[in-house]
Order: structure tokens, then sequence, then C-alpha cells
């Protein structure tokens, strides 16, 4: 009896294992595996209270940014605006207040006044959000976490860490918060 016990027992605990891997594929280092959410399936709330589909995006490039009023790139604004004017409809910029480190006090209405008033901001920018940590929203953790995005486990190290997505909604690169906006490695990423 105790013979058989311990084949039912191996038995089971072999599907159990079968059935848990099928459920929760192991991880992979190919850069070429797929994202399991689209991009495009995101909708977030502007600074002035419209939600915004993502799927708006579609066909274009875009470049995602973790902005923060109170920070040594803040000035980095101005280069994302200029981005914005000089490739027009080829680019969508995307800006994400988040006072994930904590140089973002102001509410929602003081970031758009401060953005306009200060930088001239016309680039969409959206409410405030965690970027990193236990209440990272969602749309950085499919930035930031591999199984998510298919390649990139980088979350931003700081204030302004810039993700390009390509016109088919993938994720192609990652660029930290001391690489400008106008840097020849995002020009050459964005007309590439």
């Amino acid at each position: 009896m105790a013979f058989f016990t311990l084949l039912v027992t191996i038995a089971l605990t072999g599907l159990a294992f079968r059935s848990a891997s099928t459920n929760h594929p192991i991880a992979t280092d190919d850069p070429t595996a797929k994202a399991k959410k689209s991009f495009y399936s995101f909708k977030l709330t502007s600074l002035d209270g419209e939600e915004i589909d993502f799927s708006r995006y579609k066909g274009k490039k875009v470049l995602l940014v973790n902005t923060a009023s109170k920070c040594g790139f803040t000035p980095q604004y101005a280069e994302l605006e200029q981005l914005r004017e000089q490739y027009g409809d080829k680019l969508v910029i995307l800006g994400f207040p988040a006072n994930t480190f904590n140089q973002e006090k102001g509410s929602n209405q003081e970031i758009a006044e401060f953005c306009q008033k200060n930088y001239g901001v016309k680039f969409q920018m959206f409410e405030k959000i965690s970027v990193k940590g236990p209440d990272q929203h969602p749309l950085y953790q499919w930035l930031s976490q591999k199984q998510l995005n298919g390649w990139n486990n980088e979350a931003p190290s700081w204030n302004f860490c810039k993700y390009l997505v390509n016109e088919k909604g993938e994720l192609v690169k990652f660029f930290p918060s001391k690489v400008k906006p106008t840097d020849k490695a995002i020009l050459d990423a964005i007309n590439s």
C-alpha cells in the first residue's frame, strides 16, 4: 500500500508541476520575445482630466518621459518641446509627472501651469503617477519589466528617463536621465 501511495504522489506531483509550468512560462532573455500586453491597450488621464487612449498613437514613434518640476534635469522640458516642434507628427512625446523621487509635490493643475509658464510645453502631459516601487503604475511596469515588454528590465533610476516605442507599439530603447532629449543617440533612434 505504501508503494501505491508513493506512485500516486509522484504522478500527482508531476501533473501539478506540468500544469504550473504551462500557466507560468519561464522568462527568456530572447530580445525577440513578444510582450504580453500591448502598449496600445493603455488608457491614462491627462493633466486636464481627459482620458487618453494609447491606441491613438498607432503608426507613430512615442517617447515617454517621467518628469518632475524640482529636479536638476527639469530644463529637459525645453528640449522635449523642441523635439515635438522638430518632428511634428512623426514623434509623440508623453510626459508623466511623478513624485517617486520626491521632486514633484505639486497638484496636477500646478504641474500644468509650471510646464506651460516656464517651458511652453505643448506635448501631452498626464496626471501624476508612480514610476517605480510597490505602487508603480501599470504603464511603467510594462516599460520596465521584460516579461511584459519583451526585453527591458530598466526602471527609472531618476526623473527624466526616456523610453522609445516604435510605430508598431514595441518598446525599442531606454535612455537614462543624463541623456538629453536632443542627444545624438535619441535622434538616431527616432530617425531609424
